[in-house]
């Protein structure tokens, strides 16, 4: 794994870090690559129940290096072959990702950030979509995902006047599930990821999937992938595992099956 982003596993749970501490974890062509491998080796690990993304040191990512500029690289092709493979991949990835934000996510970051499927920030970061203040249009699809969280005259309005939104704000909008001290922010993120690790992996991975088609697609067709989910659940051996536990009234010991 790149140095640029630092990958570690503990029992059930990987914890991927952006690591360009120096830069704010700003994201250049080579670190985007980075991420994306990070994930895609999550995915495909089945010993990994859940993902844990975050920065190292102050901010999640201040969003595009713009130091570095496009690198040579027209910002469309930036945007199509560089970022959204890794949103693609969050989307995808039949685990739960957790962003875990430490200081700032700003721009790219802050879209990253929050289409992951859970959000905890600490009580001192913020989430900052700074377009406007440099004639850009905010992207990594932030405009679907603001208005589809707020509705579109609190997106625009937070998007246009380039509003830093504190964790606690973050978390009254929904933008964020939890917010915490910063000093405990790293343990209180893979603490939750343990504690989904323990839940059974193939209803984890249905219940994203299908919340996910809903965000897009009609009432009709959501309940119709509900059904086809719970039937191909149904009778697992995760499935009769839970109920044998509710019973014994005991904690699941869920395989994966």
């Amino acid at each position: 794994m790149s140095d640029l982003v630092k990958y570690e596993q503990e029992e059930a749970v990987a914890l991927i870090t952006i690591n360009r501490p120096d830069a704010m974890n700003a994201f250049t062509t080579d670190l985007s690559l980075a991420l994306q491998l990070a994930l895609e080796k999550a995915h495909n690990d089945d010993s990994v129940r859940v993902v844990v993304l975050t920065g190292e040191g102050r901010s999640f990512s201040a969003g595009a290096d713009l130091k570095s500029g496009f690198e040579g690289r027209p910002v469309f092709g930036k945007l199509q072959y560089e970022y959204r493979p890794i949103l693609q991949a969050i989307a995808s990835m039949p685990k739960p990702v957790i962003a875990a934000i430490p200081g700032s996510a700003a721009g790219i970051g802050m879209s990253t950030a929050l289409y992951c499927d859970l959000v905890i920030m600490a009580d001192n970061a913020f989430l900052l979509s700074p377009f406007t203040t440099i004639s850009l249009v905010p992207d990594g699809g932030l405009n679907w995902i603001l208005v589809r969280h707020l509705g579109y005259h609190r997106a625009y309005q937070l998007s246009v006047e380039s509003e830093r939104i504190p964790a606690a704000r973050c978390v009254e909008l929904g933008l964020a599930n939890k917010a915490v001290p910063a000093d405990e922010l790293h343990g209180a993120a893979l603490a939750w990821a343990a504690e989904l690790a323990k839940r059974a992996p193939g209803s984890l991975a249905a219940t994203k999937k299908v919340m996910r088609f809903a965000m897009d697609n009609s009432w009709a067709s959501a309940f119709d992938l509900e059904a086809e989910l719970q039937q191909k659940l149904a009778g697992s051996e995760d499935n009769k595992e839970g109920v044998r536990a509710f019973f014994d009234k005991r904690e699941p010991e869920f395989k994966g099956e």
